[in-house]
């Protein structure tokens, strides 16, 4: 079978046996199948061919490295079906694609590069319908169909179990899905876009199916309204509100798919970066965009992105506040700039072959007022006010005795004179040795907190036993921050074109500028829910974060139809959100299933209900998540060993059932969630309803709440 394939002629493909259909839709499966192992060994054959071209140095090593990516990549694609969806488009509607059917899949599968394509990317322009046409709108397409497959299928083509076709054109509907209970075709969402309300049986089972292991994507079932973020331009900035289950995650991870698609030159030379919270969560999300396609992103967390040093101090709640307070920003900045003297600057006198040169003191005094005033990076204006110095040597040279060679003007910049000059001006900074000495001297902190930071914020940051060098500090994970903000006051770090930041609303201040330092001339997609804030910086203000992140501009998008929590979860969720301080919308669960429960253990019988709530979830499908206040993990754990229930950490996303701290719960997601004690994870940090907010909204099916004190939203 060849593709596109052509509809039936003066009109869209005529109703077809279901068991025909499947018996055709599984031949074409083969073919891609066979089409795609001959896209590997055509890529190999190109490396070992690319290597023996005759080219420059240069141009080898870059053909040479392209060749291997896309083999390498070929490769890295994990096995599983090839297309979850095709498009048939009418006939006498006009376009390119008119009379045409598409199947649509995760990448490009052709017989020859030139050859029609017999799977179109799903990122590509015409597939755009898949997720946008509509009886109201079909935007040429007659029929749209989806393709079931067996749960954790690798690709075979006896696992394509059933299919489900859409109308659009309005001209009647066709035989039906091809499987006993599947949801009848010709459906459309209940606000009439195709897909924007209740889900069709595929994808309602594909959404609702659950789920042991890393996140998948959900590029077979994305909702117009996710589609429009996927696919917004890079040159916007868009910061993402999303509500527990609208799948906010997975729209930045498939937005970062779509720009490398688009825009692969401009992405792959400026870069791409994934920011996470933290390494549970990127291993959680690690097998997104590899399932796309997309091999060799970078994914990582802040801290790794800017940590100069290892972090084995600690700081007081207290000192850390302050600390990652926007205010420390200009003291880093007056503590840095304020090392530089142009005031009281003595004469500088430069010897060579014509006699002495003598620069009076205030002449390199109005050279670094004008450096100042230009307001560039440190070590820049470092370097501005030697070559200007030189420049004014070299005039003064050249008006008695002509031209100077350009080895006398490097012989100049570095000379004592010269650099004893610089030095005594402009004095080189190292962040390290600029943040102890602010962190150890009384005088030099006041100086530069003077006006913005209190006598109280001045001592939280003093340090009670300054040590004998920076080499020997114990730098916390705040103070990486600040390193970061020095060492971005001396130079501009290398930056990314695009930056896709989640979990955004937990990020103080301080840590938005250095992702701001980092991208300063590419994009931002921001995602992230106020409500689920738990640092004691977190944010309250989507602008102001915003803000702080270098793009007041972006525009901000909520997201409130939950495709993955349960109704019944999300209204228990909500009680809670009632009780926070987070001007956000509630989501809408489209889901009708789903099963919460909430029991009352027996005095000192906690431990023991929560085994049982675990060993009750075991016979039931899908993966089980048992989420406590972090002091109470260690009694879980033993509780469970007790009763002969194999646990693991969430660092093993494969686990059946997993033991998970409140603190690393967020973005994680289980079929089943037993939460331990709401009351305890309330009252376990500041910010512990946020806390709780979180952790109940990790179910994906079913919720059991398993306390002994009184249940936080009903006091």
């Amino acid at each position: 079978m060849t593709a596109p394939e052509t509809a039936a002629e003066g009109g869209p493909k005529a109703p077809e046996d279901p068991g025909t259909a499947l018996h055709r839709e599984r031949a074409h499966h083969d073919a891609c199948r066979a089409a795609l192992a001959a896209m590997v060994e055509g890529a190999d054959r190109q490396v070992v061919t690319g290597e023996d071209v005759s080219a420059s140095g240069a141009d080898a090593e870059v053909l040479g490295y392209r060749l291997r990516s896309h083999a390498k990549a070929l490769h890295e694609l994990p096995e599983g079906p090839l297309f979850f969806g095709r498009l048939d488009f009418a006939h006498g509607t006009g376009g390119d694609h008119e009379g045409l059917a598409h199947h649509i899949g995760r990448l490009r599968i052709s017989e020859h590069p030139a050859a029609p394509p017999l799977v179109v990317d799903w990122r590509a322009p015409v597939s755009r319908a898949f997720y946008r046409a509509s009886a109201r709108d079909p935007q040429g397409v007659a029929v749209r169909r989806r393709f079931g497959w067996a749960p954790g299928s690798r690709g075979d083509s006896a696992d394509l179990t059933g299919l489900e076709d859409e109308r659009l054109d309005g001209s009647g509907r066709p035989d039906g899905a091809s499987r006993p209970g599947a949801e009848g075709p010709d459906r459309e969402g209940a606000d009439g876009r195709g897909g924007a309300g209740a889900p069709g049986g595929i994808v309602a089972r594909e959404v609702e199916r659950p789920r042991v292991g890393p996140m998948r994507d959900i590029a077979a079932t994305i909702q117009p309204e996710q589609d429009d973020l996927v696919r917004a331009e890079l040159a916007g900035s868009v910061c993402v509100q999303g509500a527990p289950g609208t799948g906010k995650t997975a729209v930045g991870l498939h937005r970062a798919a779509y720009l490398l698609y688009t825009h692969p030159r401009r992405i792959q030379r400026a870069g791409l970066l994934i920011l996470g919270p933290n390494r549970t969560f990127l291993s959680y999300i690690a097998e997104v965009l590899p399932s796309l396609g997309e091999t060799g992103v970078r994914q990582s967390t802040l801290h790794e992105e800017i940590a100069r040093r290892p972090a084995t101090g600690t700081d007081p709640d207290a000192t850390a506040v302050v600390k990652h307070d926007a205010r420390t920003a200009e003291v880093l900045r007056r503590a840095l700039y304020g090392r530089v003297r142009a005031d009281g600057a003595q004469d500088l006198t430069v010897p060579d072959d014509f006699g002495r040169r003598r620069i009076p003191g205030a002449e390199l005094a109005r050279i670094v007022h004008g450096v100042l005033d230009e307001e560039p990076p440190y070590e820049v204006g470092r370097e501005r006010v030697r070559s200007r110095i030189v420049r004014l040597l070299r005039e003064r040279v050249e008006r008695g005795s002509g031209p100077r060679p350009a080895a006398w003007t490097r012989r100049v910049e570095r000379s004592r004179p010269v650099s004893a000059c610089v030095e005594a001006l402009w004095p080189k900074a190292r962040p390290e040795e600029l943040l102890a000495g602010l962190l150890s001297d009384e005088e030099q902190l006041a100086r530069a907190a003077d006006g913005l930071l209190d006598p109280a914020e001045q001592r939280a940051l003093l340090w009670r036993h300054p040590p004998r060098s920076p080499r020997s500090a114990r730098w916390s994970p705040a103070d990486l921050v600040l390193l970061d903000e020095i060492a971005g006051l001396l130079a501009h770090p290398q930056g990314y074109g695009h930056v896709v930041v989640d979990e955004a609303q937990d990020l103080s201040p301080m840590e938005c500028r250095a992702v701001a330092r980092r991208v300063r001339f590419g994009s931002l997609t921001v995602l992230g829910d106020l409500a689920q804030g738990t640092t004691p910086w977190a944010a309250v203000s989507w602008p102001a974060q915003l803000a702080h992140l270098g793009k007041p501009e972006a525009t901000i998008v909520p997201l409130t139809t939950g495709f993955r929590v349960p109704p019944a979860v999300l209204a228990l969720a909500g009680r809670v959100l009632d009780l926070l301080d987070a001007d956000v919308p509630r989501a809408d669960s489209l889901r009708r299933d789903g099963v919460l429960r909430v029991r009352r253990a027996a005095d000192g019988g906690l431990r023991a209900a929560v085994a049982a709530a675990v060993r009750e979830a075991l016979p039931l499908e899908g993966s089980v998540g048992v989420i406590a206040a972090d002091h109470q993990l260690d009694g879980i754990r033993a509780a469970l060993a007790a009763a002969g229930i194999e646990a693991r950490g969430p660092d093993d996303p494969a686990a059946r059932v997993t033991v998970v701290p409140a603190t690393l719960a967020k973005g994680l997601e289980y079929d089943h969630v037993v939460a331990v004690e709401p009351a305890a994870v309330a009252r376990s940090e500041p910010r512990g309803l946020n806390r709780l907010y979180v952790v109940l909204t990790r179910a994906v099916s079913r919720l059991d709440v398993v306390h002994e004190q009184a249940l936080p939203w009903e006091t």
